[in-house]
């Protein structure tokens, strides 16, 4: 082949990879696991406000009203339908119908509006209450927006079980484009998140000097096991330390090829669970834990739900053949 050739070779190759990471069709097992834990963190994180919720949203808001409105004014796609009543009476009754909404989108019933739905809302909740706008907030917002785009009911729903009754099928799954797509935006944006949060790490000396994990570890105002027991074993909190920067930094180069993504995910695993078990951030643990399931195989996660829907089953046929 002539240099010109191969290089037309390349191109095209480069193409037809393109087209296949983006436009190859994909079961939607996880992308719709994806839905039922991102949809019940969602009712969770907005059930909490519920405490109270006069207190955050009503007419004398620790965050006035008046005062969120005008910290988003010049930003564009900055909104919430929160800024336009702050009556008690219809603050309850928009929050409960959100919480309705959530609890749709676990149950996969009307999922393609109620994932938009569910987007709005979050993004609403999140620009109304700035100033108590944390990392757990952001990833919510995410996940959601994602789901938007494929059928996030396409399997493990409400929507599922009715067009299967309707149509008397025996519950066939068609891939789709529009899911893959969706998958691959998170897998990025995962990416990214990962990326930025290591190249800010590399900025405090503390990560760079090893003593960043003793830290974390020994603030009172995260701390809820003591582990200050890592100031008598000064090379494990450095191994930590280091360790975390490596992983977070590489995660976006070594997530993608088959050979490094199970450890990849396994400390993905380890890092999310230490994060809520010893400085009580659980529930931003486990909606990273979250994210990180778009880099699992649909195959996978449809195995391990046969494999529990069996078990359940055993079991109850065990518990009546016991009751006979």
């Amino acid at each position: 082949m002539s240099p010109m050739q191969e290089v037309r070779a390349w191109f095209a190759s480069l193409v037809a990879g393109w087209d296949r990471f983006w436009f190859t069709p994909s079961a939607p097992h996880t992308y719709c696991m994806i839905r039922i834990l991102g949809g019940g963190m969602l009712f969770y994180t907005h059930l909490v406000w519920s405490k109270d919720l006069i207190a955050f949203l009503g007419p004398e808001s620790w965050i006035p009203r008046e005062l969120s409105v005008a910290a988003h004014q010049g930003r564009p796609f900055c909104w919430s339908y929160l800024w336009y009543f702050d009556s008690p009476a219809m603050l309850w009754t928009a929050h409960l119908l959100a919480l309705l909404v959530f609890a749709m989108l676990i149950a996969g019933w009307h999922s393609r509006i109620v994932s938009v739905l569910s987007f709005l809302i979050t993004v609403s909740y999140c620009h109304r209450l700035e100033g108590a706008l944390f990392g757990l907030d952001q990833v919510n917002a995410m996940i959601a927006l994602y789901l938007m785009i494929g059928d996030c009911g396409a399997v493990y729903s409400v929507d599922h079980w009715r067009r299967n009754r309707q149509a008397g099928q025996g519950g066939q799954v068609v891939p789709s484009t529009s899911i893959n797509v969706a998958v691959r935006l998170l897998q990025i944006h995962m990416c990214i998140i990962y990326l930025f949060g290591g190249i800010s790490k590399m900025k405090g000396t503390m990560w760079w000097s090893g003593e960043a994990a003793w830290f974390a570890v020994a603030n009172y105002e995260y701390q809820s096991l003591d582990m200050t027991w890592l100031a008598h074993v000064p090379w494990l909190a450095s191994l930590l330390t280091h360790a975390t920067l490596y992983w977070e930094a590489s995660y976006c180069f070594l997530v993608w090829p088959r050979q490094t993504r199970p450890i990849v995910l396994s400390i993905a695993v380890a890092v999310h669970s230490g994060i809520a078990l010893f400085l009580g951030m659980i529930t931003f643990g486990v909606a990273m834990l979250i994210g990180n399931l778009a880099f699992i195989p649909p195959v996978w996660t449809q195995a391990v739900v046969d494999w529990f829907r069996k078990q359940v089953a055993s079991r109850q046929q065990l518990a009546s053949s016991r009751a006979l």
